[in-house]
């Protein structure tokens, strides 16, 4: 909206022609994105006190988070409000993924937004019924599939790309939808069972932001697509201001959350965050690259299947606790530890995902 003012006066103002440049908005979102953050975290977080917009630790969870209980939850809402108003600003709205993006961060938001309310504000500890819940969830990613599968201006609208290759893609035909609701459900859920303790999921969404923030601005551009032999996607190019909106939005947030945390994200900001950045894997065809970039959101959501799995069937938990940063913490690791270590192993997975350009 205000990139399309501003870059309309550029024949008046010839300086105001770099707002057509990707890389230019991208770094205005990324601080925009962070700037509204900042300014309105303390009065979000001072609101949400105030009307008892509380976290109830569980009693069956690690003891040292006892201590946490009152801590003002549902902060996600300066997520996702920080990523729409720059989104609004800075993104070209001519741009169809922009909108699928935005609806899919609105709509896996909203999700998360009434299961807290009913935890939090209807003292409901189940939250929304699980049928309800992925009932939604799968809706919402079925339309999103849909529309991509049926868009006749992607020529590769049902391929699956393998990375390490040079344009190896398997044809899925119909199986593309079902296909992408796995990939964007999934996203969602990992990253709001990874959001159990201070900073690690919304440190980590950072992480895996920047990441396809990279690979997002290459498979957009037709040089540097050509260059490295990567799929090129006309249009997703614009979506690397998207990523960096989430990336500034995500690092603000963190100013509040790292340990000790002011506020926590709550339902509202990880499965909102999940469920964008399954949308952008598989609008961008980097369904099995998020696997890899989002490592330790498919090693957590592994480590609750194995865990629910191995105690219906033989009466024994693998793990002390699930998911798998609270086994760490159990073992006698320190809450900020177990963040730093898994941060590491996230920014390992990020590079390496970032090598998949060059080894083909």
């Amino acid at each position: 909206m205000l990139y399309k003012v501003l870059y309309g006066l550029h024949g008046l103002v010839s300086p105001l022609n770099v707002f057509r440049y990707i890389t230019f908005r991208t770094a205005l979102a990324i601080i925009t994105a962070m700037v509204i953050s900042l300014l309105v975290g303390p009065a979000i977080i001072s609101w949400l006190k105030r009307i008892s917009i509380t976290q109830q630790i569980r009693d069956d969870g690690p003891k040292t988070h006892l201590k946490k209980s009152g801590t003002p939850t549902m902060g996600g809402i300066i997520v996702v409000v920080s990523i729409l108003v720059t989104v609004l600003m800075w993104g070209d709205l001519g741009n169809r993924y922009v909108w699928i993006m935005i609806a899919s961060l609105i709509g896996f938001g909203s999700i998360g937004l009434l299961d807290d309310y009913l935890k939090v504000i209807r003292k409901d500890p189940k939250g929304l019924r699980a049928w309800y819940k992925f009932g939604a969830q799968i809706a919402i990613a079925v339309v999103i599939g849909a529309v991509l599968y049926l868009d006749p201006n992607d020529p590769y609208n049902d391929m699956l790309s393998i990375p390490f290759f040079k344009r190896w893609l398997i044809d899925l035909g119909w199986f593309y939808i079902p296909f992408s609701v796995l990939v964007i459900v999934g996203s969602s859920n990992a990253v709001n069972l990874t959001d159990g303790i201070d900073g690690l999921a919304i440190g980590l969404v950072g992480i895996a932001l920047f990441a396809n923030m990279v690979l997002v601005y290459i498979s957009g551009n037709a040089k540097f697509a050509s260059y490295l032999q990567v799929l090129y996607l006309q249009g997703t190019g614009e979506l690397t201001v998207v990523c960096g909106a989430m990336l500034g939005a995500a690092l603000g947030f963190l100013w509040f959350n790292a340990y000790p945390a002011e506020i926590f994200m709550g339902d509202v900001g990880s499965l909102g965050l999940g469920g964008a950045l399954g949308t952008l894997a598989v609008i961008t065809k980097h369904e099995i690259v998020l696997a890899l970039v989002g490592g330790i959101f498919v090693i957590e959501t592994l480590s609750v299947v194995f865990q629910v799995a191995s105690f219906r069937l033989t009466g024994k938990r693998i793990f002390r606790m699930a998911p798998i940063h609270h086994h760490f913490e159990l073992k006698g690791w320190h809450e900020s530890k177990v963040i730093i270590r898994f941060w590491i192993v996230g920014i390992m997975l990020a590079l390496l995902s970032l090598a998949t350009l060059k080894l083909r």
